[in-house]
């Protein structure tokens, strides 16, 4: 993610901000230009303060239909709003919870505040975001509260032809943390479960077509091998004690999909932390005998940079060096793994598809 400032008094702001934090000004994100603009009130529409500079009129906006439940904060042309006047995220949105309930409507804007992260990078990335009036596996979200019905199932987060589900109790900080030390995630994240089930989703898009097929099942298996029997088995029996050496974390281990998805995610958690890392300048020069093992800068788009090696290079320090703080305030690893280099192969297949499909496009 990179930096934004207020337009009207400078100040540093956060992607998620819907106002200024020192002046107050009006704050929307131009999904676009991938900029967080300053405004200013024109009738009924928005302009972006600054841009009243160039030539022209400038170009008028409207916010997001979402907005309205302090659910968004991207902003639609005005020419371009029709009825619904979604963004293009929100546009995604299939099925959103009962928002007269106080607790849906808290957890369903931890979730969109994800999901805006997570198309931050989709678009920087060149990736396609078809929807479902003009695809019918088009992506889509559901956005699913469980039943109150006492013997009902709970919602289970997943994916199926395009359409992701996410049980929203996972924007439950407690709820979350629970279900993470069930099932033995130690990474489990709102943003990582949306980068994870959006995996699923490309993989029909970069990797389902012959060349490529066959390049997926060299890295990663054969995606035919009986899916639900090897869930079940994994959750039986656990990873294979060695899985660190092929993997990108234990669940990774359990099918090729789940392979996939997870490399998938992790790719899209290095592009966005190192461009995050690069936009404030970091650089690592650690004091010790040996730390040129260590060093690193990040002088480059990780979006577009087309060697993989580059953004391998700069994540192990940048993750060795954060775990580090992470520890001196008593936290847990941000980034308890390590990326071995079975794995950084698979990364690599990622990577050369995310390019190669983004280039077509």
């Amino acid at each position: 993610m990179k930096l934004f400032a207020c337009a009207v008094c400078g100040a540093p702001l956060q992607f998620e901000e819907s106002a200024c934090p020192s002046c107050g000004t009006r704050l929307g994100f131009l999904p676009r230009e991938r900029r967080l603009a300053a405004l200013r009130l024109d009738g009924e529409a928005w302009v972006p303060v600054g841009d009243d500079a160039g030539p022209g009129r400038p170009a008028r906006h409207l916010f997001c239909a979402n907005a309205a439940y302090g659910a968004c904060t991207w902003l639609v042309p005005e020419e371009e709003a029709g009825d619904g006047r979604f963004c293009i995220a929100c546009r995604h949105n299939r099925t959103i919870p009962d928002l007269t309930q106080d607790t849906n409507a808290g957890r369903w804007r931890k979730l969109e505040a994800a999901k805006k992260r997570l198309f931050y990078t989709l678009m920087n990335l060149g990736l396609p975001l078809t929807q479902r009036p003009d695809d019918p596996a088009g992506l889509a979200f559901d956005f699913l509260a469980d039943s109150p019905v006492h013997d009902e199932p709970g919602v289970m987060t997943g994916h199926a032809d395009g359409l992701v589900t996410i049980a929203i109790a996972e924007a439950d900080d407690s709820e979350r943390e629970a279900r993470r030390s069930a099932m033995g995630e130690p990474y489990r994240t709102l943003l990582g479960h949306l980068r994870h089930e959006v995996g699923h989703y490309y993989w029909t898009k970069l990797v389902q077509e012959p060349g490529a097929l066959d390049g997926f099942r060299a890295l990663f298996g054969d995606e035919r091998t009986d899916y639900g029997s090897a869930l079940q088995r994994h959750y039986s029996e656990g990873p294979p004690a060695d899985w660190e050496q092929r993997h990108v974390s234990a669940y990774a281990s359990a099918h090729p999909w789940e392979d996939w998805a997870e490399t998938f995610a992790l790719y899209l958690h290095m592009v966005d932390t190192l461009e995050t890392a690069g936009t404030f300048g970091l650089r690592l020069r650690p004091k010790l005998p040996g730390g040129e093992e260590l060093a690193t800068s990040i002088p480059f788009d990780p979006h577009h940079e087309p060697d993989l090696a580059r953004l391998v290079d700069a994540w192990g320090p940048l993750t060795f060096a954060v775990n580090a703080l992470n520890r001196s305030m008593g936290q847990a690893d941000l980034y308890p793994f390590t990326v071995a280099p079975a794995a950084v192969e698979k990364l690599a297949f990622v990577h050369a598809r995310v390019h190669a499909v983004a280039a077509s496009g």
